[in-house]
């Protein structure tokens, strides 16, 4: 199982905020299509602050404000103040500072200018996407266009607010907004052998899961039931801390007129944080929305979703049972986070701190956390050479589907 993060729910509190940046546009043509990476289905786009080099921050719908990592910060000599503190997935708090007098712009679109807000220390996200990664940026930005998120081509596409127009083959849906400005839409799940729920959804381009439900909704529905199939959620993590779960399966998700059939799911067990907000049923992320062209008009309260080829894709993946963080020079260093009981990681005798050195005969100097985390999802037999405290040896991991 590779290691999930969860960036979702971002509230941030702080202490006598000082009034916001105004965003500071000229003019700019548009639609204008803006790049982007994919790493571990969270889209990763290139920006500047205040005239820097190239930085990745994470576009993602379950957060606010711009939020820079506090390393990057200091790095950039930004002016830091005051305290704030953020939630999200997992039952704690971050502590961070404001951001005064700072500005960030998309590369390929320097000429409008956004406030960065806040700087959180955010230590979890380089690491486990195996990556350079700066910060965040989401809804302040999001609402001043319509945001098309093209995961086919891996382009943003920014459409010019007032005038656009849609008449592609999507289906619009109505989305509302949550206290903290996310939007949420309205659809059903069916749990296995169980009767249809209607409900509330955070759509979370920000997670790296299919579906999490929240654990009120669970313990409402008593879930899981006897006859699913779960395995311990292992390597989850949000700005929140650790998070604890099951990872199972329902039958559907209907939204609109869209089934997504058997998404992989997790059930969550937080007694604090995102995963367990009453008030939503649960988050749609960014593995079911990837199978869509996704149109965000925050403006316009609505979404609209264009299936791509992908849409009816079974949910098939393999699981080795390690959740990987990767550090040291260029991230090359993969270490095993977590071993997940019962599992082909753990049958054939990885343990924590075990470091993964060389996969298949490939050096690890010579391949990413995401090639290692995709490689491990295929039911084929890995070789992996890893090196321990009490030396070096060579173990054979074949993933298999565990759900």
């Amino acid at each position: 199982m590779r290691l999930r993060l969860f960036i979702v729910a971002l509230l941030v509190l702080a202490s006598n905020p000082p009034a916001p940046l105004a965003a500071r546009q000229q003019t700019a043509a548009l639609p204008v299509s803006i790049p982007f990476e994919l790493e571990n289905h969270l889209v990763i786009v290139h920006a500047r602050v205040n005239n820097s080099a190239p930085l990745a921050f994470i576009l993602d719908t379950g957060a606010s404000v711009a939020i820079v990592r506090t390393e990057t910060a200091r790095n950039l000599g930004l002016s830091l103040q005051g305290t704030v503190n953020a939630r999200g997935a997992g039952a704690g708090s971050q502590a961070g500072s404001l951001v005064k007098n700072a500005t960030w712009s998309l590369v390929g679109l320097e000429r409008v200018l956004q406030p960065v807000s806040i700087a959180l220390p955010l230590p979890a996200l380089p690491s486990s996407l195996g990556r350079p990664i700066d910060g965040i940026i989401g809804g302040e930005f999001i609402k001043q266009f319509v945001v098309e998120v093209d995961y086919e081509s891996r382009k943003v596409r920014l459409h010019d607010r007032p005038t656009f127009a849609y008449d592609g083959p999507g289906v619009t849906l109505p989305i509302e907004f949550s206290s903290n400005g996310h939007p949420v839409v309205r659809a059903t799940v069916t749990p296995l052998n169980h009767a249809p729920v209607a409900g509330r959804f955070l759509l979370d381009l920000g997670s790296s899961l299919a579906l999490a439900l929240h654990s009120p909704f669970v313990a409402d529905q008593n879930l899981p039931g006897p006859e699913t199939k779960t395995i311990r959620a292992i390597g989850g993590a949000g700005v929140g801390g650790r998070t604890a779960g099951r990872l199972g399966r329902v039958a559907a998700l209907q939204i609109g007129s869209f089934t997504i059939h058997n998404p992989l799911t997790l059930l969550s067990e937080d007694k604090a944080g995102a995963f367990a907000d009453p008030s939503m049923t649960g988050n749609i992320g960014a593995q079911i929305a990837e199978r869509f062209r996704v149109f965000l008009d925050y403006a316009g309260r609505r979404i609209i979703l264009e299936p791509l080829s992908t849409l009816a894709e079974p949910f098939d993946r393999a699981f080795s049972g390690i959740a990987l963080r990767a550090d040291g020079p260029g991230f090359h260093t993969f270490r095993v986070e977590e071993v997940l009981e019962d599992s082909p990681a753990a049958e054939a005798g990885l343990t924590r701190g075990d470091i993964i050195t060389a996969i298949d005969g490939m050096p690890a100097e010579t391949v990413t956390l995401s090639a290692v985390n995709e490689l491990l999802q295929k039911p084929i037999s890995r070789e992996l050479r890893i090196r321990r405290a009490t030396g070096n040896l060579t173990i054979v991991v074949t993933p298999r589907q565990l759900i």
